[in-house]
């Protein structure tokens, strides 16, 4: 039984080391913008909606580009290495995963919409 209690500790702790380290890459990775500081910064960056396109049709941020976490790996290079990108999902997980593989293909200047497109009250277009 103690072996078992042993083994269950350490996944938990293996799990939580797991999360911190996570979270550390993903504060280096990408910047978190309140609504104000995102509308401040969009409009001379890359705004790049990365939720599906469904999702996108529905109602998006006003000159937002679609490119959906799902197709990431493939058109990563439509986004502008020198340029700041301005990321949105529906709620910040999937920008925040396209921020770290962004990282790790060399881009410098990531930041998302803190709390995603729910949380967003400004202008939006639909189809």
């Amino acid at each position: 039984m103690t072996t078992s209690l042993y083994f269950l500790i350490g996944v938990i702790v293996a799990l939580l080391v797991y999360a911190i380290v996570q979270a550390l890459r993903l504060k280096k990775a990408v910047t978190n913008l309140t609504q104000e500081q995102f509308i401040s910064g969009y409009r001379k960056a890359q705004l790049i909606d990365v939720r599906e396109p469904k999702e996108f049709d529905a109602g998006h941020i006003l000159g937002a580009r679609n490119i959906p976490s799902s197709q990431l790996r493939q058109r990563y290079k439509e986004i502008r290495a020198d340029k700041p990108a301005y990321l949105y999902c529906q709620s910040s997980a999937r920008s925040a995963r396209a921020a770290m593989f962004l990282k790790k293909k060399g881009y410098t200047e990531l930041n998302q919409l803190q709390g995603g497109f729910k949380t967003w009250t400004g202008k939006i277009k639909t189809k």
